[in-house]
């Protein structure tokens, strides 16, 4: 049987009894075990619960009860999501064999809506990395070329998602690991604007950058997503009590008179010559629909790189104290003292990456040195938000490129940390000003690997932005190329 490759197309199917949710589940659950030994797209595959959620989903469609666009849709999840009775590793060796007592808001929504979760897709420890080559798991491969990196941290899920292995995954992006990996694997990666989906039981790293969303293959499939996770939460205290739209509505592929803000600080020196014609393509195309090109200048960009990792670490320092080995986590089996215990458990059960960050947020906490790097940190975060908030008052939306540059060959940039964390350069302002944010496909290098433009948008109008890459996507259909790995 040829897969469906949107949910679109695969919920068109099921609603007119041409395929089951059995079927179409099955089948998916074939070309996993059959494909992802090349991509290690996979933490846990879960065969036999997969199965269950599509005989249910398929029984309520025996009794009239159709749910929507996402009934009986196979679909992956990042594994930093946590779901009853399921292992959530977070891609560490500390929460290797952590199995949830609950459903994570994001993943009950979900379940509610009908789909069937295929299983749990691999990521960079506790979503500290670039190119998915920090998990614990082993490194992902970019179904477009198995020799390079598939972006990250949302690496597996944007993997499995181009290769087909699932419908679409539910990512999270905390200064690019939704758009960077979707840029790099040749599809749809969204981050909506911060408080618009509850982080409840997603396994923290930066609390005040991390947000969920869709990794899919089409705009019209990431909003059909965003219309069942968004929402406020009462378990979540940073999710924002506003109502979400009906996101579909605003895919009219009308964007005349629209304000398109370029701003000249993205075009920056060593970015690949491909990426920026690539981009400046893809800017003269929505000016052809009808929109308006107007240079704006986003003057404190240079300083995003170093203020996110500072607060990121700092935030990362906090949140991931609670793994002691005492509970839930790793323990060391060789301890004789309770310092021995904490030290060795931490030691052995988490990589370079985390370690590494851990370490700067520490320092950067300590008694003299918070006010000279986090506070600062802080105050220059509040400039960089300043800023889109003068660009948005004359224009409606930002674009550029979401990455500097295409996929990256594994192990590139692995001795190198300041090269790799480079790598988020375009997409890290966007969370820490904590406004919405979307890669869509525009094209492909020369060697074949794929190029995203990036979308920007006001707080909560996450609309004009899925409205924007809607009507440059039906007019390109790069979403129509597909991998062969």
């Amino acid at each position: 049987m040829t897969l469906p490759r949107t949910i679109k197309q695969a919920s068109e199917l099921i609603k007119s009894k041409e395929i089951s949710p059995v079927e179409l589940t099955k089948s998916f659950l074939e070309k996993i075990d059959s494909n992802d030994k090349k991509l290690n797209s996979f933490i846990t595959v879960l065969h036999d619960k997969a199965l269950e959620s599509a005989k249910e989903a398929e029984s309520q469609i025996v009794k009239g009860n159709y749910k929507g666009p996402l009934h009986g849709m196979p679909i992956g999840l990042k594994d930093i999501f946590v779901m009853k009775d399921v292992r959530a590793t977070c891609g560490s060796k500390m929460l290797e064999n952590f199995v949830s007592p609950y459903n994570a808001t994001v993943t009950n929504k979900l379940l509610d809506a009908g789909v069937v979760i295929l299983g749990k897709n691999n990521m960079d420890e506790f979503a500290m990395g670039s190119s998915n080559e920090t998990s614990y798991f082993g490194t992902v491969k970019n179904p477009w070329d198995l020799e390079r990196v598939p972006g990250g941290s949302s690496g597996g899920s944007a993997s499995a998602t181009a290769a087909n292995l699932c419908i679409a995954s539910l990512g999270t992006d905390t200064g690019g690991s939704i758009r960077q990996p979707g840029a790099l694997c040749g599809i749809v990666g969204m981050k909506p604007t911060y408080g618009r989906v509850s982080r409840y039981g997603m396994i923290a790293f930066a609390s005040s950058l991390d947000q969920a969303g869709p990794i899919t293959k089409t705009v019209e499939d990431a909003a059909i997503i965003l219309n069942v996770i968004s929402g406020d939460d009462p378990l979540d205290s940073t999710s924002v009590d506003m109502p979400a739209p009906d996101y579909t509505k605003s895919l009219t592929g009308d964007i005349k008179g629209l304000k398109i803000g370029i701003p000249k600080e993205y075009f920056i020196d060593g970015m690949d010559k491909e990426v920026e014609q690539a981009t400046n393509k893809a800017i003269s195309h929505l000016e052809s629909l009808g929109a308006e090109i107007i240079e704006i200048s986003l003057p404190h960009t240079s300083y995003a790189v170093s203020t996110y990792y500072i607060i990121a670490p700092c935030e990362a320092s906090s949140n991931l104290a609670r793994y002691d080995g005492v509970r839930y986590t790793y323990r060391s089996p060789d301890v004789k003292t309770l310092n021995d215990l904490f030290v060795k458990s931490r030691t052995e059960g988490f990589g370079d990456e985390v370690k590494r960050r851990i370490m700067i947020g520490t320092y950067a906490l300590s008694s003299g040195y918070y006010d000279a790097y986090y506070l600062k940190a802080q105050k220059v975060r509040t400039l960089i938000r300043k800023d889109f908030d003068d660009a948005f008052e004359k224009v409606d939306v930002i674009a550029a490129a979401t990455s500097p540059e295409t996929a990256f060959k594994i192990g590139e940039k692995t001795g190198d940390p300041i090269k790799m964390y480079l790598s988020d350069v375009l997409t890290i302002p966007c969370n820490i000003a904590g406004i919405p944010g979307i890669s869509v496909p525009c094209g492909f290098s020369s060697n074949g690997l794929p190029i995203g433009l990036q979308i920007l948008g006001k707080h909560f109008d996450e609309e004009t932005i899925l409205k924007v890459a809607h009507a440059y996507e039906q007019q390109n259909k790069w979403f129509e190329q597909n991998p062969e790995f």
